[in-house]
């Protein structure tokens, strides 16, 4: 039990500093900000419904609750989407 304890940790302290420059990011550009509502997708891409013949024979879930990254990647995707409407008066149709 205490090595697990000890991994949880060990990765904790690998991937926060990454998280923590994540959520730092500020949005200061229309540029930058119309560029990284192109990189990072609205929704997770990965769900997928496999069908043969109109019939379901397996669903896959959505795989990016499993990256380490994941809310601060859809907060910046938001800060950016926030700057676009407030500063430049963009919808999200002109940036994605």
């Amino acid at each position: 039990m205490n090595t697990t304890a000890n991994t949880n940790k060990l990765w904790q302290s690998l991937i926060q500093p990454t998280q923590q420059k994540l959520e730092s990011i500020e949005i200061r550009r229309p540029k930058t900000a119309r560029f990284v509502c192109r990189v990072i997708p609205a929704s997770c891409p990965f769900e997928r419904d496999i069908r043969f013949f109109d019939r379901s024979l397996l669903h896959v879930p959505p795989l990016c609750k499993l990256n380490p990254f994941y809310e601060q990647l859809v907060l910046l995707r938001m800060k950016s989407l926030t700057y676009l409407a407030q500063a430049c008066s963009q919808g999200m149709k002109n940036c994605c």
